[in-house]
């Protein structure tokens, strides 16, 4: 009796996720399969698998249509769990909060090529096909129409990838969403620095003897290490690096520390894979095609996106209902990783929001 009373009485708030202080509905994890899929490449997969979670429920408006999805893609080398972090989910989700998951039904897929969706570390190393950011999009766009029943979404947004993901989203499918946000990303060719780091990182990898053209039985070390000086230094703070290491000693133990993790987590053909599938991402032709309102927000301290370059200045005078934001430099910025801190921008969020909804 006492156990049934304790049921009882805890079984509501199993139903809910805790971020700190903060609860939100339960985050629910599911997949989802494409049968023969065809990647732009001309390559097909006899299955696709696409994994996801969503938070919170559908709502469905007078007409029947979901009228509540939310969109959130991660960047490279992530997945959607990320987003369930304190830091970004405790400052969105919760009741209240700009994308209350009571209010709004959240998806976070994880990309081709990421987390628990179909990856060349599933057994096809680099034999699985070369998958792109278009095909990506491609995938979601069905994950949501065909299987989840969102035939519209109330926002699309992203982050680094996910950002550049969020402007394909927008030219591609300009009538399928309320308003976009992309998150650290430029809506133009990867190139210059961004491109050379990438390549390097490749080229690393694939030098390292040990990486026998992806057939290894263990990481290639020495290769993956390489690679990973790329990934640090695009996602690096330099003011907030000499904040926490002021010292030799400080530096060398954090930049252990940091390899140590990435060398545990990553597998070196998914890597390629993943740092290559941005070769033909390029939205500037066709910038002119989104219709929706559009805030890009970037921070004056991204090593991959740095502001110097005045790119986003300039394209975004094409997206007929844009707006660009550079958060300055200051004590809570980290460099390219601010964009999974909404504390810094969830209220530029809710004016998107505001401005986007419909009477």
């Amino acid at each position: 009796m006492r156990k049934l009373l304790f049921l009882l009485l805890w079984l509501p708030l199993l139903c809910y996720a805790q971020t700190g202080a903060i609860k939100y509905p339960a985050p629910t994890e599911a997949d989802f399969s494409l049968k023969n899929y065809a990647f732009e490449s001309g390559e097909k997969l006899p299955e696709l698998k696409l994994h996801y979670t969503t938070i919170g429920q559908p709502r469905k408006d007078a007409k029947g249509r979901v009228a509540n999805a939310v969109v959130i893609m991660h960047g490279t080398t992530g997945s959607g769990e990320q987003f369930l972090s304190e830091q970004f989910a405790g400052n969105l989700f919760g009741p209240g909060q700009v994308l209350d998951a009571a209010k709004y039904y959240i998806i976070l897929p994880d990309a081709i090529g990421h987390g628990q969706s179909s990856k060349p570390s599933n057994g096809l190393r680099m034999r699985f096909p070369k998958y792109s950011y278009n095909d990506m999009v491609t995938a979601n766009y069905r994950l949501l129409t065909e299987h989840l029943g969102v035939a519209h979404a109330r926002l699309v947004m992203g982050t680094s990838m996910g950002g550049m993901e969020t402007w394909v989203w927008g030219y591609r499918y300009p009538d399928f969403m309320d308003a976009l946000m992309p998150l650290a990303s430029l809506p133009v060719e990867i190139a210059g620095r961004n491109r050379m780091l990438r390549k390097m990182a490749i080229d690393l990898i694939q030098m390292d003897p040990a990486w026998q053209g992806g057939n290894y039985t263990t990481q290639p070390r020495t290769g993956l290490a390489g690679a990973i000086s790329s990934l640090i230094f695009m996602t690096s703070s330099p003011y907030q690096m000499q904040k926490a290491a002021p010292t030799r000693e400080l530096a060398e133990a954090a930049l252990d520390k940091r390899r140590t993790q990435l060398l545990t987590s990553l597998d070196a053909n998914d890597f390629i894979y993943q740092f290559d599938a941005s070769r033909d991402y390029d939205p500037a032709p066709h910038l002119t095609k989104i219709k929706a309102p559009l805030l890009a927000i970037n921070s004056a301290d991204d090593q991959v996106n740095p502001p110097e370059l005045a790119i986003l200045e300039q394209e975004i005078k094409k997206v007929p209902k844009g707006r660009y934001i550079l958060l300055p430099i200051s004590d809570l910025t980290v460099g390219h990783g601010t964009h999974s801190h909404p504390a810094l921008w969830g209220h530029y969020l809710k004016e998107l929001l505001t401005l986007s909804e419909k009477q």
